[in-house]
């Protein structure tokens, strides 16, 4: 394993394999396994839990990381082809990242989606004009349709506290001002449906995952046993669950258009996790998100700090699978 960019590059048994892995180191520590390899960390877009969790994984393993935050204590980085630069950004990053690579054992990279073309987003075009910079095994710490660490988490997650592998999975849209990018739900769909689960999209009008995301959880599930379908009828498709993985994305049907969006959202504001919402539920069904989270607005107060929740140690097993991905990369 030279590159950890999408949980669909891997087989089903080899992700099993590398969360045996995250439990292992989880439970007995190896402090010196990657003493001297030094980690580079290229942040294009904010972050908390992804910035800290692979810090603390690479000091956990006796490794270190170098953060870069372009504009921040470095100059602005210009990611554009073809770009005259005659703007703010002072470098470009086929200077940048070749160069920050050469420094390091391996390079993560943040780079979100642009949200102005779908088509291009979906291509994942921009990450990988920035991988093919990099020379040394490659983490994609977040990108246009993509986010493995996350979704890798959750799996481990869902492992840890006994949800059936062929338990019901509701990945939900829920309310936020704005649109966010389809990374996260796109890799939550593709991991519920590789682990095998009975995956339903529940989503208001307008907001229907792009169908080749869609296709490819569906084949992940015809391998796996597992199923997906997509509606918009809550009570049908919370009935049963055994998780509600509440995320926001924005309007499909009008991607780029951040005016029509906010009109599509405007009357939406029902979309905020209650406690109602598990009612017909399994009985110990939890709710997850990936974090962060918009109280009273995704979801309400009493869910987020209720029994149900399990946020917290889905941000914590960031740090727990990273270890498992950092030792694969950096020792085999």
């Amino acid at each position: 394993m030279n590159r950890f960019v999408d949980l669909a590059d891997f087989p089903r048994e080899q992700v099993k394999d590398l969360l045996g892995l995250a439990a292992r180191l989880q439970q007995h520590p190896q402090p010196q396994a990657l003493a001297g390899k030094v980690l580079g960390l290229l942040f294009l877009n904010p972050s908390l839990r992804t910035l800290a969790s692979f810090q603390s994984a690479m000091m956990r393993l006796g490794g270190t990381a170098v953060v870069i935050t372009p504009g921040q204590g470095t100059w602005q980085l210009e990611t554009r082809s073809g770009a005259v630069m005659n703007g703010a950004a002072a470098e470009h990053v086929r200077e940048a990242v070749p160069v920050l690579a050469s420094y390091c054992d391996a390079l993560g990279v943040r780079m979100f989606a642009e949200g102005r073309d779908l088509a291009a987003d979906l291509a994942e075009r921009d990450f990988r004009m920035m991988a093919s910079l990099c020379d040394k095994p490659l983490i994609n710490m977040e990108s246009a349709v993509g986010h493995p660490c996350q979704a890798l988490a959750d799996w481990h997650t869902m492992d840890e506290i006994g949800v059936p592998e062929r338990g019901k999975f509701v990945l939900s849209w829920v309310h936020h001002p704005r649109g966010l990018p389809l990374a996260v739900p796109a890799s939550t769909v593709h991991m519920a449906a590789m682990r095998g689960m009975e995956v339903v999209v529940l989503r208001p009008e307008g907001f229907a995952l792009p169908e080749p995301i869609m296709e490819k959880a569906r084949q992940a599930a015809a391998a796996s046993g597992g199923s997906v379908s997509e509606t918009t009828d809550r009570a049908a498709a919370l009935a049963g669950a055994h998780i509600i993985y509440a995320k926001e994305w924005c309007s499909t049907e009008h991607y780029g258009d951040v005016e029509a969006d906010a009109r599509l959202r405007a009357h939406l504001s029902d979309w905020c996790v209650q406690e109602s919402w598990f009612s017909a539920a399994d009985p110990h069904c939890r709710l997850m998100h990936c974090l962060p989270v918009r109280r009273n607005v995704a979801v309400a107060d009493h869910v987020l700090d209720g029994p149900r929740s399990i946020v917290i140690r889905e941000a914590f097993n960031r740090m727990v699978v990273q270890m498992a991905v950092l030792y694969r990369l950096l020792r085999g």
